[in-house]
């Protein structure tokens, strides 16, 4: 329920489709800035779309220090490793239990060559990035590298075939390397480099932004050169069969442009037996105007509430490229992968401006929130998203610095969200209240409620205003609530962030609501995410 002009509007979902109706608003409410407690009514009766846990996926391009640095340092490094993989970033990973990881790009995958990334570290081939900073690649970091690096971290490999500039014969080759038969040729020179048995690969993009770094390509001609990767680019993998198939990403939209959307579906819609299918991406970025210039640290409230608008536009632009996907696919067989998402800011000063490193603040944290809030709440449609990047490139989970790490106050937020990863979504009806800023208005809270797979039941909020805290009481509908507790995340400033040399400046601290009749109240402070778990 959001209000707008003074008149309160609830979400209504009528089949697949979403509509607002208009409710009676009590006046105490319709007064922008009102210090009237917030209410929130959950209705656990009445269970919604599942949340697939790979929405909480991430992106891991060979840019900047996100591989070298961030993820590989080499055998022989002093900085503690298996077998040249950083155990403290696997630890930090596996404890958000990151369900996919998407590589090696990005731009970079379409000109990424896969030979060159395999065998003995002599035989490698040094090559240049020329789409990120003009940086030496050393192909250390390859398809054994990586495929172990997913598994140390517990998580599936999406791997981004080169559509660019590479041919289908090369991508085919690849995928047979990682996942034929041992007694093939294929399957031979993999046990040789060291693996024996197949490789699973449990999602493949079929390129990468192909309307611009990717090829340039239009819509019917992407259309036309993705065909046969989708038909040729074949999993030999025994154990992908059934719900472990491998699941074919093609390239969708960048933003609100409809036409690889409308393009690629219409394609789909018409398709036979010889080729298919399961996802269709979309890019979109929090930058605030192109190029991306607001600054990662020593922001103002104006900054904060203008990327902060920008991305509560992420629900209207899913809304439009799912209509455009239910014209096509009624039955919602293709998923929309937003695959490359988050805060895209103006590069720290002094580092390389190719290598796209930035710090992670409180608003970074609050918008990491807002846009899963999206995500689940599209979850019949998007069933997996990738957030830009894993570590040391834009809004990263982790920063490093040599032997040092850090974790960001958006990785607090995926940790805090835990509970989501496969969860239900549970109705929720609420008054957004107001927070207005230099012009702008935006609702001054968000909620979304979910019972996780134990059946327990957990209510997300965000409180957008950076300055005042907010009441919230909570109802749930036919339940009789002992206790809600959890955790709060806040900071001193909305650009307050973890560095180096203070780490815990932005991090989760227990939180506790207030036990009422038939549900619970809330104080939640400005600027924060909270999750509590309900206690029936």
């Amino acid at each position: 329920m959001l209000i707008l002009g003074g008149k309160m509007f609830d979400f209504v979902r009528a089949g697949a489709a979403i509509s607002l109706a208009l409710v009676p608003v009590p006046p105490a409410l319709a007064q922008s800035g009102s210090s009237a407690p917030v209410v929130v009514t959950v209705d656990p009766s009445k269970p919604g779309s599942r949340i697939d846990r790979n929405i909480f996926g991430q992106f891991a391009e060979h840019l900047g220090t996100g591989i070298y640095g961030g993820v590989w340092v080499g055998e022989d490094s002093p900085i503690p490793n298996v077998r040249g993989i950083r155990k403290d970033v696997v630890a930090a990973l596996r404890a958000i239990r990151v369900p996919n990881v998407r590589w090696p790009g990005g731009c970079f995958a379409d000109e990424y060559h896969w030979r060159h990334g395999i065998g003995p570290a002599k035989d490698r081939r040094v090559t240049i990035n020329s789409n990120w900073g003009g940086s030496t690649e050393p192909n250390s970091f390859g398809t054994e590298e990586f495929m172990d690096f997913v598994d140390q971290i517990g998580s599936e490999a999406y791997v981004s075939v080169n559509v660019g500039s590479g041919t289908v014969a090369e991508a085919a080759e690849w995928i047979e390397y990682m996942t034929a038969d041992p007694a093939t040729t294929a399957g031979k020179e993999r046990a040789k480099n060291g693996r024996k048995a197949p490789y699973k690969v449990k999602y493949l993009g079929l390129g990468n932004e192909s309307w611009a770094c990717g090829g340039a390509m239009t819509p019917e001609h992407y259309t036309d050169v993705m065909k046969p990767f989708a038909r040729f680019v074949r999993n030999y993998n025994p154990a992908q069969t059934g719900a472990e198939a491998m699941q074919r990403i093609a390239v969708g939209p960048s933003d609100d442009d409809p036409a690889y959307t409308d393009g690629v579906m219409k394609a789909w819609k018409s398709h036979d037996w010889s080729w298919n299918i399961e996802g269709l991406s979309l890019h979109h970025y929090t930058t605030g105007g192109w190029p991306p210039s607001y600054p990662s640290t020593g922001f103002d409230e104006g900054g904060y509430a203008r990327l902060v608008k920008a991305t509560l536009g992420m629900d209207a632009l899913i809304a439009k490229h799912s209509a455009i996907m239910d014209k096509y696919d009624p039955e919602k067989k293709v998923s929309l992968a937003v695959d490359e998402w988050g805060v895209w800011l103006a590069p720290t000063p002094g580092t390389n401006p190719g290598f796209l490193q930035q710090q992670n603040s409180m608003r970074d944290a609050i918008i990491a929130a807002l846009n899963l809030n999206i995500f689940a709440r599209h979850g019949d449609r998007v069933r997996m998203t990738n957030i830009a990047q894993m570590a040391n490139v834009l809004q990263a989970m982790i920063l490093t610095d040599g032997g040092k790490m850090v974790l960001t106050p958006t990785y607090h937020v995926f940790k805090m969200y835990l509970p989501f990863q496969d969860a239900t979504l549970i109705p929720v009806r609420f008054d957004a209240a107001t927070y207005s800023q230099g012009g702008i208005t935006l609702p001054r809270v968000d909620a979304v409620a979910v019972r996780d797979k134990a059946g327990q039941l957990w209510l997300a909020l965000t409180n957008l205003d950076p300055n005042r805290p907010v009441r919230i009481d909570a109802h749930f509908a036919g339940l009789q609530v002992r206790a809600a507790r959890g955790e709060v995340l806040t900071a001193p400033r909305v650009d307050s962030n973890n560095s180096f040399e203070a780490p815990m400046t932005v991090v989760p601290k227990p939180f506790a609501a207030k036990a009422i009749k038939g549900g619970a109240q809330i104080e939640l402070p400005g600027k924060s995410v909270a999750m509590l778990q309900i206690e029936e």
